[in-house]
């Protein structure tokens, strides 16, 4: 009985502490340059509120359960590839899943369905860059080699995506994994195929070239982010993939700051 009452308690110090996203920090609004910028077009990014934590198996869990149509069993095809959650047992089994690890498997739809549910909505590219160039000391620590360091062992780490939620960096906004853990979705992934010349309003034939947007890249040696805007330009809405999840944003609203 005493084992029992453990296991019980510890699983809901688990949930208390990583469920439905933690809390919802807020990021006060401020301009960075994009990886895909000039210093005459520095991005403005207005304040939000991000989730601490990735979502969780169990937070989806809870969503599926609830909105039947986005079991893995019931999904619309147009909308999920093959491997939607793959790796729980069945539509409401997490089998060998994880509880407290990052929902993984599923796709932008899922993402953005499982937010609105919340009464969220997905970050945009631009305020997870935001807040994701935070490390644990600084705003911006996209020049510090530990920073940097961090993230380009996390890419030759195998298996992370398996690691409960918290376990990753917490950067100096108090929120955490957004390197070190699995990569996430944003509400406008696809961007990252413009230059910053479209960004702004443009429309140039030479965003569609790969070559043509390295050469108007701000830092030829930011590998990190080279990776994250070359993995996230390869996806399609309805891809999933084992590494890949996603957190919750919302507005700021006045009683909020």
């Amino acid at each position: 009985m005493r084992n029992l009452f453990l296991i019980v308690f510890i699983s809901l110090l688990v949930n208390a502490t990583y469920g439905q996203g933690g809390d919802m920090i807020v990021i006060e609004g401020g301009s960075y340059m994009p990886l895909y910028g000039d210093s005459e077009n520095e991005v403005q990014v207005t304040a939000f509120r991000l989730d601490q934590y990735p979502v969780t198996n169990a937070d989806y869990l809870d969503f599926v359960r609830d909105q039947k149509e986005w079991q893995k069993d019931n999904p619309i095809k147009l909308y999920v590839d093959e491997a939607y959650l793959n790796h729980w047992a069945s539509p409401l089994d997490l089998g060998d899943a994880l509880p407290e690890a990052a929902v993984t498997n599923v796709s932008w739809f899922a993402a953005k369905a499982y937010c609105a549910w919340k009464g969220k909505r997905l970050p945009t590219l631009d305020e997870w860059e935001y807040a994701a160039m935070a490390g644990e000391n600084a705003t911006d620590a996209r020049t510090l080699e530990e920073y940097n360091q961090y993230i380009l062992s996390w890419y030759e780490t195998a298996h992370t995506h398996l690691n409960p939620v918290g376990t990753g960096m917490k950067n100096v906004y108090g929120i955490y994994d957004l390197h070190g853990l699995v990569w996430e979705w944003t509400y406008d992934f696809s961007s990252v195929l413009l230059s910053s010349e479209s960004r702004q309003g443009g429309n140039s034939d030479n965003n569609l070239f790969c070559g043509a947007s390295a050469i108007g890249a701000t830092d030829l040696m930011d590998y990190a982010a080279f990776m994250r805007y070359a993995f996230r330009s390869s996806m399609k809405a309805r891809y999933t993939s084992r590494n890949l999840g996603f957190r919750c944003a919302e507005d700021v609203k006045d009683n909020q700051q």
